[in-house]
């Protein structure tokens, strides 16, 4: 049994609950969480206090989410099997159409690829599982989390901790990560390609250390998966290009994708196999279900064609437009995140509260999805956002912040 010292040496939802519960009560007062929509358009909803706004914090960064041919996809699949899934553990029987599914996906992305429900039963099912050797020639290696990588992956680092040594490591830090490295047998380097609240893992460098010290590399890059590279293969690829046996890619379906669902990519079909076999949350009677295979085999046929680039290229021209009126850490980056910074909780409440009554609805973030003090609002830019639109957003932000004493173009270069 643990030692009272021992306790909540990676996660302490006590403390997280004590500091940050008033400032979600203040967020549902102010009628920007707890929301209850309509669609009333193409990235436009209605809420039950018949407010109705753009969306400016959706991750379905190409606007896939209403292509028609996905949409007919998802009913047509449902229609021709005749079934919505088959309700048991796919690593003993699967449907047809599934396997189809994971086929097409892996000649897409050029992998070994595997389907789960999310991103989250996916790496609840491989963090552990490779936490205990059995990816790494049964030696297990020491964990090394990117102190800011997704919840999804954070929140298993009790788990991890139970097979190998578990370290979380100053974000985006090589010299601290290749100093793990010499000390270590082995290493496995968990990290996000795009993280959520905006930035890019350092990957050229990530790339050396996995050359120079054998380091596994377990990556999610859930915000780039089509919304960017050849055929949308994302950040991540882009730049490793072919996967090995000492990596491991997961990506959401569920966002620029336009479909549900989590991805799973390996460079060793062993690997793929055990996971399979071995890979609980992500395996446990939880297949995708028919629509969302007939709404992602929709979407792999526009991957294959020129509209998938017109809706990349159209994304960066909306983000170009964003940057040149609102500076952020982010600007001049490709990916569609952008944070707004305001200081306080309080503030970023306000502010998401304003826009939502003046017509959009945006996510206010703080801890802890971002350190104290460091409260934002939270934009993601889609390919299907009109610019005058962009333009009447950036105009309503500027000016309430500027009302509140925040200058964003100095504040966030203060920042930088």
């Amino acid at each position: 049994m643990n030692s009272a010292s021992n306790k909540n040496h990676f996660i302490n939802y006590k403390k997280v609950i004590s500091v940050a519960n008033a400032d979600w009560q203040d967020a549902e007062a102010r009628r920007i969480s707890g929301l209850n929509v309509e669609v009333s358009g193409k990235n436009y909803l209605t809420d039950q206090y018949e407010r109705s706004f753009h969306h400016f914090c959706t991750t379905s960064y190409l606007g896939l989410d209403y292509h028609p041919a996905i949409l007919n996809g998802a009913i047509d699949a449902i229609r021709e099997t005749g079934t919505l899934r088959v309700a048991n553990s796919k690593n003993r029987c699967k449907l047809a159409i599934l396997d189809q599914y994971e086929q097409e996906l892996s000649t897409l992305f050029e992998a070994d690829c595997l389907s789960t429900l999310s991103c989250s039963s996916a790496s609840s099912g491989i963090l552990p599982l490779l936490a205990s050797g059995v990816l790494t020639d049964n030696t297990p290696p020491v964990m090394v989390f990117d102190k800011f990588s997704h919840y999804s992956m954070n929140h298993l680092k009790p788990s991890c901790a139970d097979e190998t040594e578990v370290i979380t490591a100053p974000h985006n830090d090589m010299n601290y990560l290749e100093d793990v490295c010499k000390q270590k047998r082995k290493v496995a380097y968990v990290a996000d390609g795009v993280y959520s609240m905006g930035g890019l893992a350092d990957i050229e460098n990530i790339l050396y250390l996995r050359e120079k010290y054998g380091m596994f590399l377990y990556l999610d890059d859930s915000h780039s998966l089509s919304a960017l590279g050849k055929k949308g293969q994302g950040y991540i690829r882009s730049k490793m290009g072919p996967l090995d046996e000492n990596s491991i890619v997961v990506a959401s379906l569920a966002k620029s994708f336009g479909g549900s669902g989590g991805l799973v990519m390996f460079g060793n079909h062993t690997h793929q196999k055990l996971v399979h076999r071995y890979g609980g949350p992500s395996n446990w009677s939880q297949s995708l279900n028919v629509a969302a295979i007939g709404a992602g085999l929709a979407s792999i046929k526009i991957h294959h064609t020129q509209e998938l680039v017109d809706l990349q290229q159209k994304l960066q021209d909306n983000i170009r437009q964003f940057d040149a009126t609102i500076q952020t850490e982010q600007s001049g980056s490709p990916t569609s995140i952008r944070l707004i910074r305001c200081g306080e909780a309080s503030l970023a409440n306000q502010a998401a509260a304003y826009l939502a009554d003046n017509g959009f609805f945006t996510s206010a973030v703080f801890f802890p999805v971002v350190p104290q003090g460091k409260a934002a609002i939270r934009v993601t830019l889609r390919a299907d956002m009109r610019s005058e639109v962009i333009a009447q957003f950036c105009g309503l932000i500027t000016g309430f912040l500027q009302s509140h004493g925040v200058d964003i173009a100095a504040e966030e270069l203060s920042l930088a």
